[in-house]
């Protein structure tokens, strides 16, 4: 049995899809007989193996991860290594991980180390057009992360997230060109009804008992905001992190990139105006700052990758002690200080109100029990060691660092793009209004000049949603000088009790809770330095228009990407309304319409149903 002893290695995600791209890792399963375990065989035995290889660095170990992964560099390649006792006790070389035979006796997390595999070959199997898929694929992956929607860490979706929507357009259109898999991609899902679900194929049932995604029976998926389910046994919701706000971030983003392809049909549009970057920093008057410090690199990495996993959960946070009132933009890009002497990081948030909700004028948001919170579970890392600190706070646009533009310095903000002013009326107004009439402008304006005219009878104490918070921080906290917050990177740490039972160095972070509570993260991301403002985000005075500026250069560079994807020149064409509506007609298949297990795939409208032949509208 020792000489017959062996292991199977399948490689899944954008790898095995055919996607991938330079710089992207591979994503790898490691299938190993039943004697070989998880826990000391791989995460110990080869993890030494690999510790001592020279070829192999940046070695990281996450045995407790819902998938659980060994992260490396070999070669300068980053890998992911998940593996898979199978209850085989030799493996043959020919394998077949897609067969159901493959789950008997196994526990949950081989069955999810598994999954990643059997749904990328699943993948491929259910498109009409493996080399159009992968055109469209790559295409709306650069168009995801040029637009700062991917992510899945962060809430947003990730890799295995838009393989299988894009997969379900080329069902729908499965003689489509890439082009107008990309622009039916984004009619598709500005209309799709969520939560209902998006499936490749019908949830299947099988006799060995996994758990299967079924909110008829299973009270937490009925919470799922927007659920993708993976074609292969056991069926899941591969978009379970994401929440209100991400969601509803993803569907501006799907109505710009609809409204940009409406354009091109017509001819009024390039290409390369679909690929123009998200102006994050341009989009709201209020931010969070997360500062990431440790001593090293090496320790930035770990604490890092803590502190990011866990930025989902500061969403998910403030959107329960706002009820809803308060959204958040997270923003799944880095940014990092070159003048800093320790090593750095910085994460950011967009902050704006609730649309459509009726909000006393004034009214501000008191987070800073939410945020305290926070800080106490991130002081919990296990690794935790001296050096790694944390430090959130709230900016507003006028104060953003200027390290986080491109060459160092912030653009001038001339009128936007067309395509952005819809969007900029949304998120633009801290009170999360879309719009004003020109007396309210008029009148915030006065406001901001320092004017009291406009308002005669003025409430001299502004309103505040302050929910009761068992983690609240303390009154000696509340009580320091907000002026001091603005520009300060300070120190955080967790409760006393807290600490001790997450790191033997508990005692030394903190040693007392109200003095080491600096002021700029006790006043829970809201202290700006403004002296009107206690107890909440600030109305700050009114901005101009932020601009979208797209240089030569990156137009080039978002041409070339999608040279490709043109395969045909009449979408240029002075009649492309036409030909579109005539090749809409071609491509829409009689196809089943996928459901299963009684979860009806009723997200789709019925206009662009497959089984429904209407014309186009353009």
């Amino acid at each position: 049995m020792v000489e017959e002893a062996n292991a199977v290695l399948f490689t899944f995600g954008s790898y095995r899809l055919g996607v991938h791209g330079p710089g992207a890792d591979i994503d790898t399963l490691c299938v190993g007989p039943s004697y070989v375990n998880r826990e000391e065989d791989f995460f110990i035995v080869l993890h030494e193996i690999l510790a001592q290889t020279e070829d192999v660095t940046e070695l990281q170990p996450v045995p407790d991860a819902h998938v659980p992964v060994m992260k490396f560099k070999f070669h300068g390649i980053s890998i992911d290594l998940l593996y898979a006792s199978v209850s085989l006790l030799v493996v043959p070389a020919d394998l077949d991980i897609s067969q159901g035979s493959v789950l008997y006796e196994v526990d949950e997390a081989t069955v999810r180390s598994l999954n990643g595999c059997r749904v990328a070959d699943q993948i491929l199997r259910l498109v009409p057009n493996i080399e159009n898929f992968r055109t469209a694929l790559r295409c709306l992956k650069y168009w995801a992360k040029r637009r700062g929607v991917y992510s899945n860490v962060t809430g947003f979706l990730g890799g295995v997230n838009w393989a299988l929507l894009v997969a379900r357009v080329c069902q729908l259109y499965p003689n489509a060109v890439p082009s107008m898999l990309v622009s039916r991609f984004f009619r598709v899902f500005t209309q799709w009804r969520w939560p209902n679900p998006v499936m490749l194929c019908s949830i299947e049932e099988d006799e060995l008992g996994f758990p299967i995604w079924d909110p008829r029976k299973n009270p937490r998926d009925k919470c799922h905001h927007m659920p993708i389910i993976t074609p292969a046994y056991p069926c899941m919701n591969s978009s379970y992190n994401v929440s209100t706000s991400t969601l509803r971030v993803m569907m501006e983003q799907f109505q710009f990139g609809n409204k940009v392809c409406q354009e091109i049909e017509m001819n009024k549009a390039s290409w390369s105006a679909l690929f123009e970057p998200f102006q994050f920093f341009e989009a709201y008057k209020n931010y969070l700052q997360v500062d990431i410090i440790a001593e090293d690199d090496e320790d930035l990495r770990l604490w890092k990758g803590w502190v990011e996993s866990r930025l989902r959960q500061l969403t998910l946070k403030i959107e329960r002690d706002t009820y809803g009132m308060l959204q958040c933009h997270p923003y799944p890009h880095e940014y990092a200080d070159p003048s800093r002497q320790c090593a750095h990081c910085a994460f950011f948030m967009g902050l704006s109100r609730k649309e459509g909700v009726k909000i006393q004028e004034g009214q501000q948001f008191d987070i800073r029990g939410t945020v305290d919170e926070f800080r106490h579970e991130i002081n919990l890392y296990m690794f935790w060691k001296p050096g790694m600190e944390l430090a959130v706070s709230h900016v507003r646009r006028k104060q953003i660092p200027a390290y986080v533009f491109p060459e160092g310095y912030k653009r001038p903000r001339p009128s936007r793009h067309v395509n952005h002013q819809q969007q900029s009326n949304k998120n633009d107004a801290d009170d999360g209004t879309a719009s004003r009439s020109p007396d309210s402008q008029l009148k915030r304006k006065q406001d901001s000049a320092g004017t009291d005219d406009a308002e005669p009878v003025r409430s001299a104490k502004r309103s505040s949603v302050s929910p009761a918070h068992p983690k609240s921080s303390s009154p000696q906290s509340r009580n320091v000088d907000e002026n001091t917050c603005n520009g300060q990177i300070k120190r955080s740490s967790s409760d006393a009790s807290g600490g001790s039972q997450a790191s033997p160095h508990a005692s030394e972070r903190s040693p007392d809770p109200a003095a080491s509570s600096p002021s700029c993260t006790t006043m829970g991301a809201v202290c700006s330095g403004d002296a009107t403002s206690k107890h909440g985000i600030p109305l700050v005075e009114n901005c101009t228009t932020p601009t979208v500026a797209v240089c030569t250069t990156l137009k080039r560079v978002a041409e070339k990407v999608v040279s490709e994807l043109v395969v045909s020149e009449r979408l240029g064409s002075t009649n492309s309304a036409e030909l579109l509506e005539s090749m809409e007609k071609d491509v829409l298949a009689e196809t089943v319409h996928f459901g299963g297990n009684g979860v009806a795939q009723g997200g789709l409208p019925e206009e662009l149903e497959p089984n429904h032949r209407i014309e186009v509208v353009s």
